[in-house]
């Protein structure tokens, strides 16, 4: 038999584990980027990517990707501080980044190219960064005055900066993964959480959250990994090809990010079932003032140079 006969019987498989909906800015680039290897590969290589947390929630996807037991996974940047990548942590803090464009001259330039560089010291390859979008605040009551928090139980991602965030608004936290919101919601175990629309709308929220206020207080990006040794084991031509696959993949997810968060907020308005709230200047100042002091958690170097970098901009 040909070696071209055995590589139709046998692809290359790669198993891509994330735990956002298909129909989600992420679902949609990880479908997309199968897509895109089927067709550049001509059936060498084959992506099955399992969304919704299919095989591994939030809290396991890393530790499957670094034992091998998955190929590529797509976790939020909040997730990394659970392998030691503290620096990541910049990315949870409130009111960073005013729009997609300051986002991206730190992701896609030098600061973000070294930041990825920090994951072979875990056995891990960072490929690219993704957008979500930006989050908003949701909750049993309207949130709109700093006060409307107090004592409110809002579901987080496990982030030091998150957290922080919410006590200083005066609300208690828990961490629950996405694939057990909306049944943490629906059973008063929470109140409130804090999400991009398209995870608002794809988790069918909209039920058990009567109220979101248009906050975009928050930045949910994910970063594309994939495990280091598995990586170098692959064909130096399917690296270049998968390489290739990723970036325009990359450039798909940035280009829908946008537009897909919007459209998910127009339908959660017109759904009658959410009430939406927005923030007048003065209170969205009020919050900026009260959340200003988690930025002192930001200590590592990168970190700091990322924070100079978009104050300079702004």
């Amino acid at each position: 038999m040909s070696r071209q006969a055995r590589d139709r019987e046998a692809p290359i498989v790669l198993r891509f584990s994330h735990v956002a909906a298909a129909h989600t800015p992420k679902g949609k680039a990880a479908q997309y980027f199968s897509e895109e290897v089927a067709r550049a590969s001509g059936g060498e290589v084959r992506v099955d990517v399992f969304p919704n947390s299919m095989l591994y929630k939030d809290g396991e996807e890393l530790e499957a990707l670094q034992l091998g037991t998955v190929d590529i996974i797509a976790p939020s940047l909040s997730k990394l501080a659970s392998i030691g990548l503290n620096g990541f942590a910049v990315f949870d803090l409130p009111f960073l980044f005013s729009d997609y464009d300051s986002l991206h001259e730190i992701t896609d330039g030098p600061i973000g190219r070294k930041m990825l560089k920090q994951l072979d010291h875990a056995g891990l390859a960072g490929k690219a960064f993704w957008d979500n979008g930006f989050k908003n605040m949701s909750a049993t009551r309207p949130l709109a005055e700093v006060k409307d928090f107090d004592q409110l139980r809002m579901r987080i991602q496990p982030s030091k900066i998150i957290d922080l965030q919410m006590r200083l608004l005066g609300a208690r936290t828990e961490d629950i993964a996405l694939a057990d919101l909306r049944d943490a919601l629906a059973n008063r175990l929470v109140d409130g959480c804090e999400n991009p629309p398209s995870n608002f709308l794809t988790q069918n929220l909209a039920p058990v959250q009567p109220y979101m206020t248009v906050s975009r207080h928050g930045y949910l990006g994910n970063l594309m990994l994939v495990n280091s040794e598995f990586w170098a084991q692959l064909p130096r031509h399917v690296r270049s090809l998968l390489d290739d696959c990723i970036d325009a993949a990359t450039r798909y997810a940035t280009s829908i990010a946008r537009i897909e968060n919007e459209q998910a907020l127009e339908v959660i308005a017109g759904t009658r079932m959410t009430t939406i709230v927005e923030l007048s200047e003065r209170q969205r100042n009020d919050w900026k003032r009260t959340l200003a002091p988690v930025y002192q958690q930001i200590t590592d170097p990168l970190s700091l140079a990322l924070l100079e970098k978009v104050h300079r901009r702004s």
